[in-house]
């Protein structure tokens, strides 16, 4: 088995969101918990620090991303570190919070709300898409694995603890689900959390999964193919990057661990990558 070496020593609360801007080829990830978004060049890291918890981005342009908090939208330059309000998300309902996201291939953004103490159903999942913002699947309790087959045919997302995932057909004009989503992956039997995913440029889902320190891949139709390991307890979502999409980053957290369990391994809440991975795909632009 692969085993994703260290790439950035900076311990998360709760690693999650990790995204390749295609055009600055750069990293981009978020603490949830700590409320911040960090990155790291060659000059070493960087990070920016919010009032509120911010969770899942997709890159606009080269200096913009569009970051999902716990009461909106917005846009955040990289540059100036100025922000423009996008779109209310749950902003008078305080008890709950973004977690997971991504963009589609039509240049929308899907994003997972949950309830600050995983308060059972209190969740949803959401579509922005060309100024709108529509609610796609209520009844949530940790909304994860949110990510889309190469072809746009399918969106993939899970609900954490039902220990599935759910694969969503999609209008092959505009992206907008059709039908109801089915059962695509059931990890029940193995005892196994599906947290964030991505897919790759076959089509694979690769998948983190919550307290089982590792990344695993499994092919179009569902069949597990092999797993790459990570040193932390927590691994939490996945990415593609590198120069050529090869690299596999993984984000992971220190959140529900003891003080024991963190004193014994500092990896945990770090962030790793693995070489020779994939390939995978160029992250959509959004299109607001």
């Amino acid at each position: 088995m692969t085993t994703a070496t260290l790439w950035d020593d900076r311990a998360c609360k709760l690693g999650e969101g990790p995204l390749w801007h295609p055009e600055r080829k750069q990293l981009f990830w978020f603490d949830i918990l700590g409320q911040k978004l960090l990155t790291r060049t060659d000059s070493g890291p960087i990070e920016w620090h919010f009032d509120e918890i911010v969770s899942a981005a997709g890159w606009v342009d080269d200096s913009t991303l569009l970051i999902a908090s716990e009461t909106a939208l917005f846009t955040f330059d990289l540059n100036s570190a100025e922000s423009e309000f996008i779109a209310p998300l749950e902003a008078d309902t305080p008890a709950t919070r973004s977690n997971d996201g991504r963009a589609d291939p039509w240049g929308g953004f899907w994003i997972g709300t949950m309830s600050k103490t995983a308060e059972t159903g209190a969740g949803a999942i959401y579509r922005y898409y060309r100024g709108e913002l529509r609610k796609l699947h209520p009844g949530i309790t940790i909304p994860n694995a949110i990510c889309f087959s190469p072809d746009g045919r399918f969106a993939y997302f899970a609900d954490t603890l039902t220990r599935k995932i759910m694969r969503q057909p999609l209008s092959g004009s505009d992206g907008w689900p059709t039908g109801n989503a089915e059962v695509w992956l059931d990890l029940t039997a193995d005892g196994l959390l599906p947290d964030g995913a991505v897919t790759d440029a076959a089509g694979n889902l690769w998948n983190a999964q919550w307290g089982a320190s590792r990344v695993a891949q499994y092919g179009p139709d569902g069949t597990f193919l092999r797993a790459v390991s990570v040193p932390a307890a927590h691994s939490s979502c996945p990415a593609f990057g590198g120069p050529d999409l090869t690299t596999l980053f993984c984000t992971t957290a220190q959140e529900l661990l003891s003080a024991e369990d963190l004193a014994a391994n500092p990896a945990h809440g770090q962030t790793f990558a693995a070489t020779d991975q994939g390939p995978g795909l160029p992250e959509p632009r959004v299109i607001l």
